[in-house]
């Protein structure tokens, strides 16, 4: 048994944490073999941009569950090698509109097939292994488990001493 399977869900965080490094490490592969310059980690935003443009850097937050300061950081970068151009929003001007470039639109139609073989394969994958085929159903009953609950607080209330949080 390897070390990870006989810790069960101790290690449940970096077992997903390892997973998804090697997922994203065979991506890069592949956008790397078929010679375009394009990042696993950019996929969230140009997957929404291809939905919707512009959006606001906090829209684009709020659908990827991941802070303003992540996304911004991001934008940023993108903006860098031209893929996205950002824009003060006509209504608010606090607010920054993110869209593609003419050069990240070219890429993403690049990207795109890459993007259904992706799906191709890992449906393949999993389709071989009677099991595989919940995991995506399971992880999204653990994420909605979690936000009913953090873990910080169940954890903590199985702690010697623990006293009930006083709410108002």
């Amino acid at each position: 048994m390897s070390f990870y399977h006989s810790l069960g869900f101790l290690v449940f965080g970096s077992r997903l944490r390892r997973l998804s490094e090697y997922f994203l490490a065979e991506v890069n592969k592949v956008y790397e073999q078929a010679g375009i310059p394009f990042e696993a980690s950019w996929f969230p935003v140009f997957y929404l941009l291809s939905q919707q443009q512009p959006m606001s850097l906090i829209d684009i937050a709020d659908a990827l569950e991941v802070s303003h300061s992540a996304i911004s950081q991001l934008v940023t970068g993108l903006r860098k090698k031209d893929l996205v151009k950002t824009a003060p929003c006509p209504e608010d001007g606090r607010r920054q509109l993110v869209m593609l470039s003419k050069k990240g639109e070219d890429l993403l139609h690049r990207v795109q097939p890459i993007w259904d073989a992706i799906t191709a394969a890992m449906t393949e994958m999993v389709a071989a292994h009677k099991q595989s085929r919940q995991v995506l159903e399971a992880i999204g009953q653990v994420e909605q488990a979690m936000q009913a609950a953090p873990l910080s607080e169940r954890v903590s209330a199985r702690l010697p001493g623990h006293h009930q949080p006083i709410h108002p």
